[in-house]
């Protein structure tokens, strides 16, 4: 434990430390409650009866899960009865819906991210990216462009990694922190300023949907597994769990690239991950700890939003490699 004793700090105490807005802090703190609820259903595994289908689709048009429900209803009843939430978007939902009148912050989240893993057993969390309310905007009128800002007007975001061990990553523009769910049910932050390795040779990518990519992604792969033979002279490995925030949370701890490109299985969705419950927020994370994000033209917290459940391409992580796939994209070549 001696390396933690400088850092055993609580979540609380680690945001005042910090000199966060209380307010900001509150809605972090209904966030990370919440989380700690759903940790327990998921604790309790098929005993609970919360395995399977819910049999209804989300407005995504993905057939929910029992818990994706049950994620969603525990998140929205904790957020909308915080003074300081003026409106939250779930990934679940169709439309946004308006908080508080006094409220200051809109949320936006992913209550249940990886959900086809449930019933393996396998790593999922939650996924949440907190904004300003506009100046202009009076919390009772907040309606879905209220919450379409560009992932660098973030307040805070973060995730909840449901694992081994339930862990908090969190950035509110001053670095990321992680943070160990304790026994007695509190956050103690266990890692301060994360770095992500600048280079890498570890991949993350869903390799069985390589022919609908573009060629320019084709080309990247190809390269990436010709090893030290190829253009890129090194070998790499690849991982794929199909969960965001595990794929996210071992870049944060050990570098690496995770990709969702572009494909054309259907031309009127951009990519597979939402921009504001997925790209953004995990981007801003990437981002304070050093890596970088792209949807192969620009950053990923660049692009403007005009669709709540808009879509979006997807490279972040280590900065050597994402500013590569960059390159094979914007190259003079022709496709």
């Amino acid at each position: 434990m001696d390396q933690f004793k400088n850092l055993m700090l609580s979540l609380n105490q680690a945001l005042e430390q910090a000199q966060v807005d209380p307010q900001l802090v509150s809605v972090v703190d209904s966030i990370t409650n919440t989380c700690k609820n759903i940790a327990e259903r998921l604790r309790g595994g098929a005993l609970s009866g919360l395995y399977g289908s819910a049999e209804q689709e989300n407005i995504q048009g993905e057939v929910q899960k029992k818990l994706d429900v049950i994620s969603n209803d525990l998140l929205k009843q904790s957020l909308l009865a915080n003074r300081s939430v003026a409106g939250i978007a779930s990934e679940e939902e169709e439309n946004v819906i308006a908080g508080n009148a006094e409220g200051r912050y809109l949320v936006t989240f992913d209550p249940l991210d990886g959900s086809s893993n449930i019933d393996v057993n396998v790593t999922v969390g939650t996924i949440f990216s907190i904004l300003a309310l506009p100046n202009s905007d009076p919390a009772s009128t907040v309606t879905n462009d209220t919450f379409l800002q560009a992932g660098h007007k973030q307040i805070a975001a973060g995730y909840v990694l449901y694992g081994p061990s339930v862990i908090l990553a969190i950035t509110t523009g001053q670095g990321v922190s992680m943070y160990n769910l304790g026994a007695d049910g509190v956050f103690y932050q266990t890692e301060d300023q994360i770095k992500v390795p600048e280079h890498t040779q570890e991949f993350a990518i869903n390799m069985s949907n390589q022919r609908f990519w573009q060629a320019p992604m084709q080309r990247y792969i190809n390269d990436v597994l010709l090893g030290e033979e190829g253009p890129l002279g090194k070998r790499f490995n690849m991982r794929w769990i199909a969960s965001m925030v595990a794929e996210v949370h071992r870049i944060l701890t050990r570098g690496g690239v995770f990709m969702y490109p572009y494909d054309n299985r259907d031309p009127s969705k951009a990519g597979k991950l939402r921009l504001m419950y997925e790209g953004n927020p995990m981007s801003f994370l990437i981002e304070q700890a050093g890596g970088a994000s792209s949807n192969t033209q620009k950053p990923i917290m660049d692009v403007e939003p005009h669709y709540i459940h808009q879509r979006v391409p997807v490279i972040l992580g280590s900065k050597e490699e994402v500013e590569r796939v960059n390159t094979y994209h914007q190259s003079t070549s022709s496709d």
